[in-house]
């Protein structure tokens, strides 16, 4: 029997027995190998913990009284301080499952629901698919799902075997059966070693390339176009597709529900290219509105995104027929659409308080002024960070707002956007120095919370060597490699740097 333990650093406050808290007075190892266990580790005041924390004891409950040794367990990773570091939790939350007592190759989980943590707890524990012995138990596996995919092998130990209980292990949405009866293969009309996937009518045997298997089995199973929910979110995200054409429709109004036709009738031609997402802004896709700087009443609307990137884009006019929707993926595949970048209005006050407020249309004057030294936070309003770091950095405005060279700035990243400059995580901080065509970022290094912010303490060579040096090894106008809230910042501390001072 298959012992398990999935843990999640992040999740606190819990309590219910399903889930079971590890101290410092237990043997981690001893924990892990006991098919009782159960393991959570967590930060109590995370909001992300917060939420997972009723969904994660739900599973706990679904799981306590099955015999497959699947157990869930909590860490404090805010005070198992050396767990965190030897599993690299530097987030919240995070999940782990531990097998057999192995604690070196833990198995990373993202998802978010109970029912999508005891089904991928189950398809770990194995058997990962479905033996298949006869005729009748085959055609009503096979008419049991929407998608399912069945393995055809001669040798079920052999390596084209082993890759399939592979891919079957991670692809936990959709059902396997295998099978290794040469009565399957006359009624299926396959050879050995082939992988079939039905989907109501059977589609045509697959290669045994692993990669390959599995992205096809991906994509097959997720509808031509997804509704975006908490239950589809893991589905769309995890499908490894980059670009996203988004339809933003109120589907209580019969007008908006008549365009999905037309948009659903686009998609075939870019299975595995794009992926068509539906956003209800009535319902949970009103979460993402604000990620495109829209509002309700501007449905039914488009935009695509490459999620790798954060490029978005929009037609010149919303048009929902079909061809017009093909032809806007098309194009913008084809790179012969500009990316569209958000931006606020200049406010009439933008260059009055010692923290200056940017948006996208002031940016380029402002970051990239040559004769002055911009150092720019980008923040989320509603990210906690950013909140902690709001009063330091109104101070280190106030330090340097009788210096006519340095400006201290300010820029909401999720309702502006920059050319060529990609913020992934909050507070991110950029610094550009004076200089002409050298408008680059330097490092900076942690400050440790006791120093003054901005110390000069370098004399003028030192301080010329040092920006030459960051100069030439970032090189061009307006490049600059992202600074996150790990590197920069963290338990309220700013990174420490040196402004040239005049």
């Amino acid at each position: 029997m298959l012992d398990s333990a999935l843990i999640c650093p992040g999740l606190g406050g819990v309590g219910q027995q399903s889930v079971r808290w590890w101290s410092p007075r237990e043997d981690f190892r001893g924990v892990l190998t006991r098919s009782a266990c159960p393991f959570l580790a967590d930060a109590p005041w995370c909001g992300h913990c917060q939420a997972l924390a009723p969904e994660f004891t739900r599973a706990a409950g679904i799981l306590k009284n099955e015999s497959a040794g699947l157990r869930l367990a909590k860490v404090d990773a805010t005070e198992e301080t050396d767990l965190s570091t030897e599993f690299g939790v530097t987030g919240y939350p995070v999940l782990k499952l531990f097998r057999d007592g192995n604690r070196t190759h833990p198995i990373d989980f993202t998802g978010r629901d109970a029912e999508g943590i005891v089904r991928w707890m189950r398809r770990k524990a194995g058997p990962s698919a479905e033996l298949l012995q006869d005729e009748a138990r085959a055609q009503e596996f096979i008419a049991s799902q929407d998608v399912v995919v069945v393995g055809f092998f001669k040798d079920l130990q052999s390596k084209a075997a082993q890759g399939f209980y592979d891919v079957a292990s991670d692809a936990v949405d959709v059902t396997f059966g295998v099978s290794n009866k040469t009565e399957l293969f006359q009624k299926y009309s396959v050879t050995p070693d082939t992988v079939c996937l039905f989907k109501k009518v059977r589609e045509g045997g697959l290669g045994l390339n692993k990669e390959e298997l599995s992205r096809f089995i991906v994509l097959h199973s997720l509808e031509l176009v997804m509704e975006f929910t908490s239950q589809n979110s893991p589905k769309i995200f995890g499908a490894k597709i980059h670009n996203h054409l988004l339809l933003f429709i109120n589907k209580t109004l019969e007008t908006h529900l008549e365009i999905l036709g037309s948009f659903q009738a686009a998609a075939p031609p870019f299975r595995g290219q794009v992926l068509f997402v539906l956003i209800d802004v009535n319902g949970e896709g009103a979460q993402v509105l604000q990620y495109f700087g829209l509002k309700s009443h501007e449905a039914p609307t488009m935009r695509f995104i490459n999620v790798e990137t954060n490029k978005k884009y929009r037609m010149a006019t919303d048009e929902f027929a079909t061809q017009a929707v093909g032809s806007f993926a098309q194009a913008v595949l084809d790179g012969k659409v500009q990316p569209h970048l958000m931006s606020e209005e200049v406010p009439e006050d933008w260059d009055k308080h010692p923290v200056k407020v940017l948006v996208g249309k002031n940016f380029e004057q402002v970051a990239y002024d040559e004769t002055k030294n911009v150092f720019v936070k980008f923040y989320a309003p509603w990210c906690t960070h950013c909140k902690e770091m709001a009063p330091v950095w109104e101070e280190l405005g106030e330090k340097y707002k009788d210096h006519e060279n340095i400006i201290i700035a300010k820029l909401d990243a999720t309702v502006n956007e920059i050319t060529n400059l990609t913020i992934r995580g909050y507070p991110t901080l950029h610094y550009f120095p004076a200089g002409p065509d050298r408008k680059v970022q330097l490092g900076l290094s942690e400050w440790d919370g006791t120093g003054p912010l901005g110390c000069g303490g370098e004399k003028g060579d030192e301080k010329d060597q040092r920006l030459e040096k960051a100069r030439k090894r970032v090189g061009k106008r307006g490049h600059s490699n992202r600074l996150s809230d790990t590197d920069c910042f963290r338990d309220g501390r700013l990174g420490a740097f040196v402004l040239p001072v005049s």
